[in-house]
């Protein structure tokens, strides 16, 4: 009871290097979630609409990248950019910008996944139509990417989610350096390891809370989504 007490008022008083930590999590997964996004969606609707040999390979290549195992995405870009690797010059080792790189890394093939999984369907329902008013292809991206909106930000939450519980290949590129690139899952492994349960058990307990709310939102985006099309239909 006494080590679920301090937890508590941990997280109820404010304590700086609880919430740092968390705001340092949070800063680094948003901004991984963001610019995997970027790429994703796009590429991810690309192949949705795309008619060509090699396509249905590359969507299942693109999906079993989703079981890359993190430790050994860690260790490539650790590798990238070592002072020995082809980046090393630009001294991102270390730092959150390496974090930012490996989490995106791991969260772009779910998103990509996901968002031509959602897009698919849409594709062949308006294939026709689109193509009767001589849509440009653009165009036919824009269309489809806005229709298929909450699902592909469903597929962004669910990045986000993994990018948030990510350890093994942000402790590799991150050095888990207290103020500089410590974050919650690593803080947890650590401080584990050295008997302070209290910090631990409340990122943990604050991670959990984040899991919930982001499988709460991806359950009424879902939903939203579902009713969406049943009414446009």
């Amino acid at each position: 009871m006494n080590i679920l007490n301090a937890t508590f008022h941990l997280i109820s008083s404010g304590d700086d290097t609880l919430w740092s930590i968390v705001a340092l999590s949070l800063r680094i997964s948003l901004s991984a979630t963001l610019i995997a996004a970027l790429f994703a969606i796009p590429i991810g609707t690309a192949l949705a609409m795309g008619r060509f040999s090699g396509r249905k390979l590359i969507i299942m290549f693109s999906s079993s990248l989703m079981a890359l195992p993190p430790v050994v995405v860690g260790l490539a870009i650790y590798l990238l950019l070592s002072r020995s690797g082809p980046l090393g010059d630009y001294g991102l080792l270390f730092t959150p910008s390496a974090m930012i790189i490996a989490q995106s890394v791991l969260i772009f093939p779910i998103i990509l996944a996901l968002t031509t999984e959602a897009v698919s369907p849409l594709e062949q329902n308006y294939r026709r139509l689109l193509k009767s008013v001589n849509a440009s292809k653009w165009f036919r991206l824009r269309i489809l990417i806005i229709d298929a909106r909450f699902s592909i930000f469903t597929a962004i939450l669910a990045g986000f989610g993994r990018a948030i519980a990510e350890v093994g290949a942000v402790i590799i590129v991150g050095g888990n350096i207290a103020g500089s690139t410590r974050v919650m899952t690593t803080t947890i492994a650590l401080e584990t390891s050295k008997g302070n349960l209290e910090l631990a058990l409340a990122l943990g307990i604050i991670l959990i809370f984040l899991a919930i709310m982001v499988n709460s939102i991806m359950h009424i985006f879902k939903s939203m989504g579902q009713k969406y099309h049943r009414e446009s239909r």
